[in-house]
């Protein structure tokens, strides 16, 4: 655990933005200090100057001040100012996440952390990462909300039921940090956190090679659409095509009955699945089942991301979120298996025993 600070009290800053949030929070509070001790001392001194002499006295009539006026209307508002441009920077660079992030999706349950790596690996209350690359977390909730919040990251995210939340970080020093639940969600919130390791590159690769576990969230999801939903039956190219077409729809404007467009994005891939009858495409009939309460949160996660690399959009290892070759495109791609960049060797997935080492490679080889 890192606690080292140049500041008592406040841990270590090993993101890239950590120091642009320290550096706003010290601003706020030097001007609620600025602004503070002269108006106290102000009251104190007219206070005591304008005491109450004599009963009934007539006071001396003031008049106004247009420089005093125009001072105390310009100061506050160049204050305020630089609090609301420096504020929307911070969050601007803090919530959107790069496109080049390698991607990783979290489920939030009472009370547990539920976090799977692209290519496969699953961890409950821990995260790894590497170190200087840039992480982007696709989160939601299988029931109450939660916040993920890594203090020495300086970042935190709302992760809401029935939908997407995204948080993104790129970790600038090796250790082990703390990982919380900002948002009071039952019982055992307290106990409701975790680390997240930050690595080498060399030593994270060598954790991939031992922990990796049996499917892929494309892979899942493939299973999903052609075997065990049967989704392939409406959506596969072909004469026999009777759901809306899925190859390229990624980051596309999708038009709905009515002419209203929509973006493809993850929350309408999700949407869909579970609320069909809320968003019909264009020249398709209003036929496919709901599938709420058929797939979990995490079968959700994989069937987002089949559909995602269908466009060509797949979050590498590699850290990357690389377009796959564009015959991926074709009219029978439904069919055929996504990139394979997302299919990395793999094995039986061993629990953590690292300790407070997060560069040590895995000890066990005992399922989770």
């Amino acid at each position: 655990m890192q606690y080292t600070s140049w500041v008592p009290l406040f841990p270590e800053q090993a993101s890239t933005f950590a120091w642009q949030v320290d550096l706003l929070y010290f601003y706020l509070i030097a001007v609620s200090i600025a602004f503070s001790i002269p108006i106290v001392a102000a009251i104190f001194f007219f206070g005591l100057k304008y005491r109450e002499r004599e009963k009934y006295a007539t006071p001396d009539e003031l008049h106004g001040s247009i420089v005093l006026e125009t001072t105390w209307s310009i100061i506050p508002f160049v204050v305020s100012m630089t609090i609301f441009l420096g504020g929307a920077y911070v969050f601007f660079h803090q919530y959107t996440p790069p496109e080049d992030s390698m991607e990783i999706y979290v489920v939030g349950k009472q009370w547990m952390w539920k976090m799977q790596h692209g290519t496969g690996q699953r961890e409950i209350n821990e995260l790894h990462v590497p170190v200087g690359r840039k992480i982007k977390l696709t989160m939601t909730t299988e029931d109450v909300l939660h916040d993920f919040y890594v203090p020495a990251f300086r970042t935190k995210a709302d992760v809401v039921p029935g939908r997407y939340t995204y948080l993104w970080f790129e970790a600038t020093k090796p250790g082990k940090y703390h990982l919380f639940c900002a948002e009071y969600c039952g019982l055992n919130h307290s106990g409701m956190g975790g680390y997240v390791y930050v690595m080498e590159q060399k030593d994270f690769d060598n954790w991939l090679s031992g922990n990796v576990s049996g499917q892929t969230p494309v892979e899942m999801g493939r299973d999903l659409f052609e075997n065990k939903l049967g989704c392939a039956s409406c959506h596969a190219g072909g004469p026999q095509q009777r759901g809306a077409k899925l190859e390229g729809i990624y980051g596309k404007e999708v038009k709905l009955v009515g002419g209203q467009t929509i973006m493809a994005d993850d929350q309408y891939i999700r949407n869909s699945i579970l609320n069909p009858a809320s968003q019909i495409v264009e020249g398709y009939q209003p036929i496919m089942p709901t599938f709420k309460g058929q797939v979990t949160d995490e079968q959700l996660n994989g069937l987002v991301a089949y559909i995602k690399s269908l466009s060509g959009v797949t979050g590498t290892t590699g850290g990357a979120t690389t377009p796959a070759s564009s015959s991926n495109t074709a009219t029978n791609s439904a069919t055929a298996p996504p990139s394979n960049s997302m299919t990395p060797p793999r094995a039986n997935r061993g629990s953590n025993s690292q300790g407070s080492n997060p560069n040590a490679p895995a000890a066990s080889n005992s399922n989770r």
